[in-house]
C-alpha cells in the first residue's frame, strides 16, 4: 500500500512538474510531498527528478517510471472507487475548466442541477479563455468549444454537444445598414467574430445549399458575450447560438438576420488526460451529454 501511495504522489508531481501544484492537488504540504518523493527515490535507488528553484524535470529513469506508474495508479483509483460504492454515491472534488460564456449561459444551471443530484461532490471551477494544460494543471476535465485537440496524443476528447450558430443584429443597425437579403450582401456589413472564424470567409448553409462569402470581420474578440453585447449596441452582425441570443432576442434588442441561413454548428468537447475516469468525472460527462445534446443539436 505504501508503494502505491508513493506512485500516486510521484505521478502527480511528474504530471505537473511542480511540487506546489502537485501538493495542492493532493491536499498536502509541499515539504511533506518532497520528503515522500525523496523516500521513494531512496527506496528504489534511482534519481527520478532533477530539482531546481524554478522547475522540476524528469530524469530518463523518472520518465520511464512515470510511464509505467500512471496506468497503475489510474487503474487502482477506479478499482478503489468501485469497491467503495462511489459509482452509486460519488464524492470528492471535481475540478473543471470551461470558457466563460459557455459556463454562464449553459453550464451554470446544469452544475446546480448536478450538485443537487450528487450532494457529496464539491467543485473547483475555472472560467477562462485560456486553454489549460491538463497534463500540468490539476483539472479533472476541460470543457472546450471547437475541434477536438490533436496534441498531445494522450488527451481524450468526448463530444457532448453541437451548438447551432446563426446571425443576429440590432434593429437600429439594420435600419441604417445596406440591404441584407442574401449571404453575398454580408461583404457590405460590419461583422463581429472570434479570431480564426472564417479566415477564408464565412460559409453559410440553407438545407443542402451552401455559400462561402469572402468577408472580413471588423470586430475580432475572444468572447461570445462581448460579440453579443456589441451586436445589441448596433455595432454590427454577430455569430451567436439561440441560447446566447435568447434574452436580447426576447427583448427586441437583437433580430435574427438571413433566417434561412446558418453557419456550421460548433462542437463542444469534454477533454481529459486519460480514458480512465473517476466515478464523479464520468457521471458529470454523461450528465452534460444527456442534457446538452438534445437541447442544442441543430435541427
Amino acid at each position: 500500500m505504501q508503494l502505491l501511495n508513493y506512485m500516486q504522489l510521484y505521478v502527480e508531481v511528474a504530471k505537473t512538474k511542480n511540487f506546489r501544484k502537485a501538493a495542492e492537488s493532493l491536499g498536502m504540504s509541499s515539504s511533506t510531498l518532497s520528503r515522500n518523493i525523496a523516500a521513494l527515490e531512496k527506496d528504489i535507488g534511482v534519481r527520478l527528478l532533477h530539482r531546481s528553484t524554478r522547475r522540476v524535470e524528469l530524469t530518463e529513469a523518472g520518465q520511464a517510471y512515470f510511464n509505467r506508474c500512471q496506468g497503475i495508479v489510474e487503474e487502482a483509483n477506479v478499482a478503489h472507487e468501485a469497491l467503495r460504492g462511489d459509482a452509486a454515491r460519488p464524492s470528492g472534488t471535481l475540478r473543471i475548466s470551461m470558457p466563460v460564456d459557455l459556463g454562464i449561459n449553459y453550464l451554470a444551471p446544469l452544475l446546480a442541477e448536478f450538485a443537487v443530484a450528487y450532494p457529496l461532490i464539491d467543485f473547483e471551477l475555472e472560467a477562462a479563455s485560456r486553454r489549460v494544460d491538463l497534463l500540468a494543471d490539476p483539472f479533472d476535465l476541460a470543457i472546450r468549444m471547437g475541434p477536438a485537440p490533436t496534441a498531445p496524443s494522450t488527451l481524450v476528447a468526448r463530444r457532448i454537444a453541437l451548438l447551432e450558430r446563426q446571425l443576429y443584429a440590432a434593429p437600429a443597425y439594420l435600419d441604417r445598414a445596406p440591404p441584407l437579403e442574401h449571404p453575398d450582401d454580408l461583404i457590405h456589413h460590419a461583422l463581429c467574430a472570434a479570431p480564426g472564424i472564417g479566415q477564408d470567409g464565412w460559409t453559410l448553409f440553407n438545407g443542402a445549399a451552401s455559400r462561402t462569402v469572402p468577408v472580413k470581420a471588423r470586430f475580432l474578440m475572444n468572447s461570445v458575450g462581448l460579440s453579443r453585447a456589441l451586436a445589441a449596441e448596433g455595432a454590427g452582425i454577430a455569430i451567436l447560438d439561440s441560447v446566447i441570443a435568447r434574452e436580447e432576442l426576447a427583448a427586441g434588442r437583437l433580430l435574427r438576420v438571413l433566417p434561412q441561413w446558418r453557419l456550421a454548428p460548433v462542437a463542444v468537447h469534454a477533454i481529459t488526460d486519460t480514458r480512465l475516469l473517476s466515478a464523479r468525472t464520468r457521471l458529470f460527462v454523461d450528465f452534460l451529454k444527456a442534457r446538452l445534446a438534445p437541447r442544442n443539436s441543430p435541427g
